[in-house]
């Protein structure tokens, strides 16, 4: 065999070795992100204590919200990159099923209250705050189902499955207007 042929690395070692890089560099960026959202949740609660106008005050008190779920989602990432998942009881998989349909069931009446509410209000502001939180309730409302769908197969639950889960629905949530 020529001599720079058995220098060459095994492809297969290179496209491991890339692999373990993008999945230690993407655990480090969800790490990095989770400093982030804490941030933004700190600085806007201290920042919530002097706001008195109510509609501005709940609308920056729900992305501080948004921002913990951010980081618990991102720690969530991180934990299905780096962990081994816990196989579910039939028992604790029923509960969350149950748990899980029922906020469906909840999240469809919410829409359905704001979308029969919504036309009949008047006042621009309101009608803002309102379509915001029927958006979000929408996104609420997928999400859900998505759970839902993920449990009902359990234990083949993919790791492709869980990405979606997680990041799907998230570019466009917290106050007005993303």
């Amino acid at each position: 065999m020529p001599k720079d042929l058995c220098m060459q690395p095994d492809i297969f070692q290179l496209k491991e070795a890339k692999s373990t890089r993008s999945k230690n560099e993407l655990v480090n960026f969800l790490k990095t992100q989770i400093q982030v959202e804490n941030e933004i949740v700190d600085s806007l609660n201290s920042a919530l204590v002097e706001v008195k106008n109510p509609p501005v005050k709940g609308v920056l008190k729900g992305i501080s919200l948004d921002s913990v779920k951010h980081a618990e989602m991102y720690a969530a990432a991180a934990e299905l990159l780096t962990g081994v998942s816990q196989a579910l009881t039939q028992e604790h998989l029923d509960r969350q099923k149950a748990l899980v349909e029922k906020h469906i069931r909840m999240e469809a009446e919410l829409i359905k209250k704001i979308g029969k509410v919504l036309p009949s209000v008047e006042n621009e502001k309101v009608k803002l705050l309102l379509k915001a939180i029927l958006a979000d309730e929408k996104r609420h409302h997928a999400l859900l189902k998505m759970v839902l769908e993920i449990l009902v197969r359990g234990e083949t639950i993919t790791e492709e499955d869980w990405w979606d889960l997680l990041w799907k629905n998230v570019p466009f949530h917290g106050a007005p207007g993303g």
